[in-house]
């Protein structure tokens, strides 16, 4: 399938503001995945080899110590009204306020690692066990641990198409409990090699939609409805000239994604930085016996569940044509 935009319309859109010879370098790796992915995807994995966490136990054991066992894990400090851990509050600053090491198609390689905390089985028969992932942020020689990562991308407010007959949507609870993100093909290749990277596993392409003649993808991103755990707040940028985040560094909270998504004048696609947790589900032998890689009756692959906490936009653009139907409807 395909969403409809020009060719370049990443690159115009996110990179507007870069100067002509860095926009020229970022879209010629850009729009040769062959090349990035070979060569780049070499280098995240030498940098961030398995064996440095995902497949060396002591070496997890000795990551974990390291929290538990620092001050500023213990000393206390408040980050926009809440009380977090003083080594938590810095990366929370370094990734949500100064938008550092966050994942983009024309931006460096981030200075994090990924870690696989556990994994838990929610109940039942399903052989399906859940694992959340948490990424280690290397902030002028301290290591942080948080949950969440940056990704540029664009998320699509626009209200899906509603059955004629009963007048419900044909996308249930969009705007609601998810949203579709754009996002390039090159990034997810990124973040996809980190998680392998850090964890291991291999992750596989189940709930990525991806449009190969536009080196697009779309996922949908989980979004938490406030009853148990908050819903994703959206920023916007005070300064209306902004083209991207470098413009800026300033946002306001205007409220949450689902009461802008109600706002018909914000019923639009919009770029800028989407901020998520992730988690793995990874289908075992039995509900009783947790996945071991290699094992028998294992799944070589695991799936990435992203769910968006917070979006800080610059801007909406028009260069992306949104999905108006299932996914599902194109298969």
């Amino acid at each position: 399938m395909s969403f409809g935009a020009p060719e370049d319309y990443f690159h115009r859109i996110m990179a507007a503001s870069v100067s002509g010879q860095e926009q020229e370098r970022s879209k010629e790796a850009f729009f040769c995945p062959q090349q990035t992915d070979a060569v780049k995807a070499y280098e995240y994995l030498e940098k961030y080899s398995p064996t440095n966490n995902g497949d060396d136990p002591q070496k997890r054991d000795e990551e974990k110590n390291e929290y538990e066992e620092s001050p500023s894990k213990r000393r206390m400090v408040q980050w926009r009204g809440n009380y977090v851990s003083e080594r938590e509050a810095k990366a929370l600053r370094h990734v949500f306020d100064d938008m550092k090491d966050h994942f983009g198609h024309h931006r460096s390689d981030p200075d994090v690692s990924v870690i696989l905390t556990g994994l838990t089985h929610p109940g039942g028969r399903e052989r399906t066990w859940e694992g959340d992932l948490d990424f280690i942020y290397n902030i002028r020689g301290e290591r942080c641990k948080l949950a969440y990562i940056g990704m540029e991308i664009c998320i699509d407010l626009i209200p899906k198409l509603v059955n004629k007959r009963d007048g419900r949507p044909l996308l249930r609870d969009y705007g609601k409990t998810w949203v579709y993100a754009y996002l390039p093909e090159i990034t997810m290749h990124k973040v996809k090699s980190y998680v392998r990277a850090g964890t291991g596993w291999e992750i596989s392409d189940e709930g990525i939609i991806e449009d190969p003649n536009r080196n697009l993808v779309a996922i949908e991103a989980r979004m938490h409805d406030g009853l148990r755990q908050p819903k994703p707040s959206f920023w916007v940028t005070e300064n209306d000239d902004a083209t991207s985040f470098n413009d800026s560094s300033s946002f306001s909270r205007i409220g949450s994604v689902q009461s802008v998504q109600k706002d018909t004048d914000q019923q639009q696609i919009h770029r800028g930085i989407g901020f998520f947790s992730v988690s793995m589900e990874i289908d075992g032998s039995s509900s009783k016996v947790k996945p071991i890689r290699g094992a028998k009756g294992v799944d070589d692959d695991a799936t990435l569940i992203f769910t968006l906490t917070s979006f800080s936009t610059w801007g909406v653009t028009d260069s992306i044509a949104p999905i108006v139907y299932g996914a599902s409807l194109y298969y």
